[in-house]
């Protein structure tokens, strides 16, 4: 396939089923009463690790420190190690992070598994340089106030988000890779990032594409286990979409492929099995032949001499009395 990387195309099947499977049960298995440990030097020395020289080269620091599943609540003495470019806080009990505020040399933070409500109010638009951020798993209904001008990628899956509404676009121009799987989203509408790549929005409620036609750098679309019945909203301005997920949706009717023509010189994955529309008769000649530059169609290679069939074919159809009948 060209232009796109196969384990990243399959990612969105593989990984994002699995960690579906671990978020429903973590919830499962929470207990109302946790125990919780306050963090001191002696679990900060322990987790540090990788000695860098300083950002005026004049001293050396470490730089990375590791803090998952300690039962943290509370982050306060964070506050003093200003050299930290990589932090992982996941699996603790934390609800704020403005303790990290200082934290200025932030490249990658992993926050999953925690239970943060909101963005709002939150340091993550004063990390110049943070260029990786990872929240997945925790209370999130929204993304109000989320910016970050160096960050490229964001993972949110597993949170409530309802729908995406009151992102800082102007302080996300860089972000490339957008992780929304597993949340409530009914729509697509809000996502106005003009230089995303990467969209992975399985496993929620949309039932309506919209706002679609602003993301024109777009090359994957990921869309599996949804409520969609069309493609309406599949716009011609997306001139850059090359891989499209919509397995396990309720996509029935043919018509629905003239939402693709748009796109059909870029598009060259196509997933729609366990759609009704996979089920009809000639599902797979039909689609190649109205979607001659596919190369893969339900993650199957495309052959050439499957896709002059599917041209014979469709000619055939067309001219056959039953079609004239309609």
């Amino acid at each position: 396939m060209s232009d796109v990387d196969e384990d990243e195309v399959f990612h969105g099947d593989s990984e994002g089923e699995g960690q579906s499977e671990d978020i429903q049960e973590e919830e499962t298995s929470e207990q109302d009463q946790i125990e919780t440990c306050p963090l001191t030097q002696d679990i900060i020395v322990q987790g540090l690790s990788l000695l860098c020289r300083t950002g005026n080269g004049l001293a050396h620091a470490f730089v990375k420190l590791d803090l998952k599943e300690r039962h943290l609540s509370d982050i306060v003495l964070l506050s003093s190690l200003v050299h930290l470019r990589f932090l992982d806080i996941s699996s603790n009990y934390l609800t704020d992070l403005s303790p990290l505020a200082a934290l200025t040399q932030l490249l990658w933070l992993k926050g999953d598994s925690n239970r943060l409500q909101r963005f709002k109010g939150q340091p993550l638009d004063q990390f110049t340089y943070l260029q990786w951020l990872s929240l997945a798993v925790n209370r999130l209904c929204d993304m109000e106030g989320l910016g970050g001008p160096s960050l490229e990628t964001l993972n949110l899956i597993g949170n409530g988000i309802q729908r995406v509404f009151g992102l800082e676009y102007h302080r996300l121009t860089n972000l490339v890779t957008l992780e929304l799987r597993g949340n409530r989203l009914e729509t697509t509408d809000g996502i106005y990032l003009p230089n995303l790549r990467r969209l992975y929005l399985a496993q929620n409620k949309i039932k309506r594409l919209e706002g679609l036609e602003k993301l024109e750098r777009l090359t994957i679309l990921h869309l599996r286990d949804n409520q969609l019945e069309t493609l309406d909203g599949i716009s011609p301005s997306m001139k850059s979409l090359q891989y499209l997920n919509v397995r396990g949706n309720l996509v029935s009717s043919q018509q629905a492929l003239q939402s693709l023509m748009g796109v059909m010189h870029t598009l060259r994955a196509l997933v729609l099995a366990e759609n009704p529309l996979s089920e009809t008769e000639d599902y797979r000649l039909f689609v190649l032949a109205q979607l001659p530059f596919l190369e893969r169609l339900d993650k199957e290679s495309v052959s050439s001499e499957e896709r002059s069939e599917a041209q014979e074919r469709f000619r055939e159809f067309q001219d056959s009395p039953e079609q004239e009948d309609h």
